[in-house]
């Protein structure tokens, strides 16, 4: 019975983690959500994140690239730890660019085109 109330609070803080954005910015559910609104307008050329994608883009076709394979076979903990530390920067990458989209996002909404902002 202790164990169950126990993970059952665990999951519900991570649940609550997840759904209320880190200092106050987003949530997960709203940044993952975004991703494919990003993409789209990274492609229609109206948002600046291109080579922020294409490096984002990169580092996900290295970690599931079966060329990745060749230093886990190797060097087994080293080999692993390049992927740990890709998978670290991607992490960090999508949060840091799904915010910046969001917030490019409210202020595009704000703008009405034709209008001098003064």
């Amino acid at each position: 019975m202790a164990k169950t109330l126990k993970r059952t609070a665990a999951f519900t803080a991570l649940g609550r983690a997840l759904m209320s954005g880190a200092r106050g910015g987003p949530s997960l559910g709203k940044r993952i959500s975004a991703i494919p609104r990003m993409i789209r307008a990274t492609g229609k050329g109206e948002y600046d994140g291109g080579m922020r994608m294409a490096m984002m883009a990169a580092a996900a076709a290295y970690i599931a690239s079966p060329i990745d394979f060749v230093p886990e076979l190797f060097l087994t903990v080293f080999g692993l730890a390049d992927d740990a530390l890709m998978v670290t920067w991607l992490a960090g990458s999508v949060l840091a660019e799904t915010q910046r989209f969001l917030e490019w996002e409210q202020r595009r909404a704000s703008v009405v085109p034709g209008h001098v902002v003064t």
